[in-house]
């Protein structure tokens, strides 16, 4: 049995659908201060999920967790011009502390370059401390005009890595590895979805970098989301706060620095790019909840059976399961857990006990199977094994269904208003971009034809990807 839906269909109001499911399914609302959200227990535990997946990635590329200050001295901002111009309307100043007037007025947190440079310099002396490869989990402040929750939002949760190296090559070397070993790597098999990886074209870049690559996702509405990004500041950070190494020869020489972040975005980009009219639909490897068993109706056998076969399923692996005792109409908890995105529902109910079978649904197809209790542990680990691999294919599907390859920019345009489009880069070029723009579309990046990562924009052959964004 499938549940009611009671969320606006996505055909009708893709964005009242989205704001729909972040209530309904309990994630996040809205703060007391405009454009802050608060997450709720469910949207939090997507995000310690995804925090874990990212950090063991992070870890074993070497770098290592550490903490900087919320609050950086303003003058930090202006050592590097580029950096304080690109994020000059979003930050947020504090000017009064303790009851007086501050000296230097103090910034909050939109990104930690300048703290963490400062720290860099004091704590690099020789070639030896480099490779140094550092990372946070933090909150950062970015003042948003149009909020909205998980995409957008005046104060959001991040990790941000920062690194210094003793060559650009070597500093390249570890951002593309973080593209591909942590972020995209995380974004097929946790996530369940293919992005499209590339480079920023210069308009596009990071504020102070030489180099961005980044990983654009597809919505179900044909729009893009960026997913993660890696930054190559080449020196202009070191240039501006001194970071300095001495290397072999004994000569004092500027390091070069990256940094590369992925944030609660994450988790409106899994709403967006999987969900359905009945709600989020949930990787296994992601859900907080694998497998929920709901009683059909209040009946002590049926809450006995739930109980002994959440026993048996968590011993298993062990997989992530509830048991819904019973409590309530059936089909409106039904249509509850659907909206929560759990992949597998068993439903337990007396006729069906009575014969040794209960119900088993997936959340993605909706496909039932009537199996018998004693091989429900054998299918359930199958079940969320494939399901797993054919939500990543069926995004694959879709996202290339939208995606079109065209040999013009007008043809780019056209295709853009309802997916993504795939045109030379030498199409496009800076007058193209700022036509597209009139459109509310964007180079979302660059790529080789083979859909690899350009070392640069200069490169010939590239292919620019155009889109409408979130």
């Amino acid at each position: 049995m499938a549940g009611q839906s009671v969320l606006t269909p996505q055909s009708e109001d893709f964005p009242k659908w989205y704001q729909d499911v972040v209530a309904k399914a309990e994630m996040a609302d809205n703060g007391p201060v405009r454009g802050t959200m608060v997450i709720r227990p469910y949207g939090y535990a997507l995000w310690e999920r995804m925090q874990s997946a990212i950090d063991a990635r992070i870890k074993a590329t070497g770098a290592q967790n550490a903490y900087f200050p919320l609050f950086i001295p303003e003058s930090y901002f202006h050592k590097e011009a580029e950096h304080v111009e690109g994020f000059s309307p979003e930050l947020a100043v504090v000017t009064h502390a303790g009851g007086e007037e501050l000296t230097e007025p103090i910034v909050v947190r939109p990104t930690s370059e300048t703290v963490i440079g400062e720290f860099m310099a004091k704590w690099i002396q020789s070639y030896r401390d480099l490779p140094l490869l550092l990372n946070q989990w933090a909150n950062v402040v970015r003042w948003e005009l149009r909020p909205r929750l998980f995409l957008r939002s005046s104060e959001f949760l991040w990790q941000e890595g920062h690194t210094a190296h003793v060559s650009a090559q070597d500093a390249s070397n570890y951002a593309t590895r973080i593209h591909l070993e942590v972020y995209n790597d995380f974004l097929t098999q946790v996530l369940a979805l293919p992005t499209f990886l590339g480079i920023k074209p210069p308009s596009e870049r990071f504020a102070g970098a030489t180099n961005t690559m980044t990983c654009e996702g597809m919505m179900r509405d044909g729009k893009a989301l960026q997913m993660a990004t890696s930054h190559e500041l080449g020196q202009n950070f070191a240039k501006a706060f001194d970071i300095y190494y001495q290397n072999e020869e004994g000569q004092s020489a500027l390091c070069f620095t990256t940094s590369w972040g992925a944030s609660t975005r994450l988790v409106g980009g899994l709403i967006m790019a999987h969900g359905d009219d009945q709600g989020l639909v949930l990787p296994p490897a992601l859900a907080p909840t694998q497998v929920v068993i709901i009683a059909v109706r209040d009946d002590d056998q049926v809450t006995e059976a739930c109980a002994a076969l959440r026993t048996t399923l968590s011993a298993e692996r062990p997989y992530r399961v509830v048991a819904d005792s019973g409590r309530g109409s059936f089909g409106r908890r039904v249509t509850d857990w659907e909206i929560k995105g759990v992949p597998l529902r068993v439903e337990v109910g007396p006729r069906d006990l009575a014969q040794g079978l209960v119900s088993v649904v997936r959340r993605d197809t909706h496909e039932q199977f009537s199996v018998a209790i004693a091989d429900v542990p054998a299918l359930v680990g199958d079940l969320l094994e494939t399901m797993q691999r054919d939500m990543f294919q069926s995004a694959l599907v879709f996202r290339d269904a939208r995606t079109s390859d065209v040999t013009s920019l007008d043809a780019a345009i056209d295709a853009a208003q309802d997916g993504f489009a795939r045109v030379a880069w030498e199409h496009v070029g800076v007058d193209g971009e700022a036509r597209i723009r009139t459109q509310a579309m964007t180079v979302r990046c660059l790529q080789r034809r083979d859909g690899s990562i350009p070392h640069n924009d200069l490169e010939a052959g590239l292919i620019a990807i155009i889109a409408k964004s979130y």
